[in-house]
């Protein structure tokens, strides 16, 4: 089954008219993407968008064979003019299976938004799901076999690659290619790095992919080193890191501080941001949870987890450290890292990056930004991926 991309854009393309905004500036070129509309096999058309029979001849492809034309978005028609010869728009209903004389079967699939998902079978019996924007799907049964190639709204539902992972409909070898794509992201690197930290791609517009052919799918990296200084987003960058997949054990490390209101009210906003199907663990034990098997793992955060092995072993004591104290942090230190290099669980840990401000005044203080400076290197020695984030954009550091 032959699957052209006529467009991979939102509903309102990008650049958006008339939108200032960065990410509308620099799509220019092979950057520019219009409304996504997908062409099957050259007879099934899904989505109608301006522009679509322009699309398809730069594509080098025709719309004179299509014999049936599907809507996804949760308008009654197109917004465009329907082009002579090509059958009207219509739409499959929820859980209805549509039959073609080409031999391809469509089936229609809920949706927790308005608007319409198909999974289309070809003749052959290659299987492909396209979602609409903003749409997820709704109900799908544990073991549902895997797709072939999943079209999807990556960037503003990534809770529903989350979904169709934990009902077995995306697997290790599933295409999954991002679509209505708009300006919440730039494009070029960040669009790529942003996708790959869920295991999708983009495609230009006008590309022709085969649906079963073998993909190079991105590689999902195990563990995963977020770095950054006070608010600059990098926990959100680690929570987005994850929000592509199901049943993650978010360790917060920095225990509820009884009666510290400010305190509170950060460990709230953290939780409001993380999907609901994630659990909690308040923990500093981490060694275990690193050994042992189950979903992914996001640590935050690393800093906080020294803080209290430095309680633990007094280390804010010169005397302490002196005696003992320093020899049991590094032996600490030594069990995480071992512990992160042995791990067969995904990994995604934040911690702070404090070397580059003030000397602290105090002596404990440079012990412990100097003992955090270590742990940091340590830490990512064994990841595969380390991000500094600073202002909020992600640098790549390694991976």
């Amino acid at each position: 089954m032959e699957l052209t991309l006529l467009g991979t854009g939102d509903p309102e393309g990008l650049p958006r008219p008339g939108c200032p905004c960065a990410a509308c500036a620099t799509a220019l070129g092979g950057a520019a993407r219009a409304a996504t509309a997908l062409l099957v096999d050259g007879v099934l058309l899904l989505d109608l968008t301006p522009g679509a029979a322009f699309a398809a001849a730069r594509s080098g492809h025709s719309l004179g064979g299509v014999r049936q034309v599907l809507l996804s978005h949760p308008h009654d028609g197109p917004s465009v003019e329907v082009p002579a010869g090509l059958p009207q728009p219509g739409r499959v209903p929820d859980g209805r299976e549509l039959a073609l004389l080409t031999g391809h079967r469509v089936r229609a699939v809920a949706m927790d938004h308005p608007g319409t998902g198909y999974e289309v079978v070809g003749p052959d019996g290659e299987r492909l799901l396209y979602l609409p924007p903003d749409g997820a799907p709704s109900g799908l049964p544990d073991g549902h076999p895997a797709y072939e190639m999943v079209l999807a709204d990556v960037i503003g539902r990534p809770d529903g690659l989350a979904r169709l992972r934990a009902a077995g409909a995306i697997g290790p070898t599933t295409d999954v290619v991002a679509v209505h794509l708009g300006h919440e992201v730039p494009p070029g690197a960040e669009l790529t790095r942003r996708l790959a930290a869920a295991g999708a791609r983009a495609v230009p517009d006008g590309t022709t992919l085969v649906v079963g052919a073998y993909e190079d799918v991105p590689d999902v990296p195990r563990r995963t080193l977020v770095l950054g200084g006070a608010r600059s987003g990098k926990s959100v960058e680690a929570e987005r890191r994850l929000e592509a997949f199901p049943e993650v054990l978010y360790v917060a490390t920095g225990g509820t501080r009884n009666g510290d209101s400010e305190w509170a009210n950060r460990v709230s906003a953290h939780r409001e941001r993380r999907p609901g199907s994630w659990s909690t663990a308040e923990t500093c034990d981490l060694v275990p949870l690193l050994a042992e098997n189950g979903p992914p793992l996001l640590i935050d955060c690393l800093s906080l987890w020294l803080t209290y092995a430095m309680d633990e072993v007094n280390a804010w004591d010169d005397d302490e450290w002196a005696g003992g104290g320093e020899r049991a942090l590094r032996k600490r230190v030594a069990e995480l890292t071992d512990a992160v290099r042995a791990t067969r669980r995904t990994v995604v840990a934040v911690s702070n990056e404090v070397g580059s401000g003030i000397v602290p005044a105090t002596a404990s203080g440079r012990r412990y930004r100097d003992e955090l400076g270590r742990l940091n290197a340590a830490f990512a020695t064994e990841c595969e991926h380390v991000l500094l984030v600073v202002a909020g954009q992600a640098l790549v550091l390694r991976g």
